[in-house]
């Protein structure tokens, strides 16, 4: 088996809010992968005592541990139970209520000898690919369809579309959320490899077109995810001036991307 991690942050100045990690049991059956992608809270409250790294740092955990110790356990019932343990972390002494309490963007794979299961919520992405080579990406596009009004600014979007019906959903606080999940489940032997992005790795083929799904899960396979990030890295200095495709994004966001060969 073969497995690469690579997660770097946008600004070396600040904490890297993105979490990711690979569990392989001890029996050596089967095995899962983790990432979340923290969301940045505007520079206002946010009715929280803690950052957004503790938060995925402790969802993340929670994660790995509950997809390989119970495989009883739907994905969807994994998220649902993690969310609910990471916000009874603190519950006492923070607002779980406001809009932007701590949140991610979550992957979640299990694997084991006779299926591959698996979870989309938000706007990162898993890229399945099946024995032949064709590649099949595993997304949650409900960001994708949300008016462009309703994210003219954070205010506009917490008002009208985070975690709300008609608009996008992220893991906070409500265990429910998981049942916002896409989800499914593959036979183990229609798929070779597995591949886990955040956005700021995503905007390779999303921002910067620079080939399909396709082409940049052969650019993992070949080259390996910390040369990906820094083709990342690349596309987003030549943008910087310019911001042809950049636009009014961040220069440079955490980006995060494991590779699992089954």
């Amino acid at each position: 088996m073969r497995i690469e991690l690579t997660t770097e942050p946008g600004d070396p100045a600040r904490p890297n809010e993105d979490y990711a990690s690979v569990a392989l049991p001890a029996c050596g059956q089967g095995g899962s992968l983790v990432l979340l992608d923290g969301v940045t809270p505007p520079p206002a409250e946010d009715g929280c005592l803690h950052s957004v790294p503790w938060f995925t740092a402790r969802l993340g955990g929670a994660l790995a541990e509950l997809s390989t110790s119970r495989r009883d356990m739907t994905l969807r019932d994994v998220l649902a139970a993690a969310i609910a343990r990471t916000a009874d972390a603190h519950r006492a002494t923070c607002d779980l209520s406001h809009p932007r309490t701590p949140q991610a963007t979550v992957v979640l794979a299990r694997w084991d000898a006779e299926r591959v299961e698996h979870l989309v919520l938000s706007d990162s992405a898993l890229l399945v690919e099946a024995p032949d080579g064709a590649v099949t990406p595993l997304l949650d596009e409900r960001l994708d369809r949300v008016p462009r009004a309703a994210l003219v600014s954070d205010e506009v979007a917490d008002a009208t579309a985070r975690n709300k019906e008609g608009g996008f959903f992220t893991a906070a606080a409500d265990p429910s959320v998981a049942d916002r999940a896409v989800t499914g489940t593959l036979p183990r032997t229609g798929v070779r490899a597995l591949a886990a992005l955040t956005d700021g790795v995503t905007r390779w083929v999303e921002k910067f077109h620079e080939g399909d799904w396709a082409d940049l899960f052969t650019l993992v396979r070949k080259e390996g995810t910390e040369a990906v990030v820094a083709r990342v890295r690349a596309l987003e200095d030549a943008d910087a001036q310019t911001r042809t495709h950049l636009r009014r994004s961040k220069t440079h966001d955490d980006a995060s991307l494991v590779y699992a060969e089954l």
